[in-house]
């Protein structure tokens, strides 16, 4: 029996009582993050919305006609916004030679950049075809804007434009 009354003081010696779990003080962690947030907000650059000034053509057909400045035919390059990512261009209206080129760096950048060197009054008409894509158009007028040539615009594909690059255009 002498073994039953020590299990039993056993048992009440290794009764402890219970300890209380450490408390964690999180008020300077939340101090600490908003502390980070805020530095990161002010020392970052929000972006500025990028837009681009375009000029629309005036509603009365007279006074587009008094707006519309003639230019000499030499001082003309035409790009025409074709498909698949081409570009038709030429220079001035009689006899024409009509070639192609490509968004790509090597091709419309080295083209408007050489021609401009040549012709300093230069004009640019950007003429979209039918089967051209609005980013083709927005590409066009990046690449315009960034090249900085002084004046360019857009204008309708004409009959006679028609005619000077449908040879081209059957190759594409």
């Amino acid at each position: 029996m002498a073994q039953v009354a020590d299990y039993q003081e056993n048992l009440k010696r290794d009764h402890r009582q219970p300890s209380e779990s450490p408390e964690v003080d999180m008020n300077p962690m939340v101090d600490l993050a908003f502390l980070l947030l805020t530095f990161f907000m002010l020392a970052t650059t929000f972006a500025q919305p990028q837009s681009m000034e375009l000029l629309m053509p005036a509603d009365d057909p007279e006074a587009e006609q008094q707006l519309e400045q003639p230019i000499k035919e030499s001082h003309a390059l035409t790009l025409v916004l074709a498909d698949k990512d081409q570009i038709i261009w030429y220079r001035g209206i009689t006899d024409p030679v009509v070639n192609r080129t490509t968004y790509a760096r090597d091709g419309l950048r080295q083209l408007l950049s050489q021609t401009y060197a040549e012709v300093p009054e230069l004009v640019v008409l950007v003429k979209p075809h039918e089967e051209s894509t609005y980013a083709n158009l927005v590409d066009i007028l990046d690449e315009l804007a960034q090249s900085e040539l002084p004046r360019y615009a857009l204008a309708d594909l004409t009959q006679e434009d028609r005619n000077i690059i449908a040879p081209t255009l059957e190759t594409i």
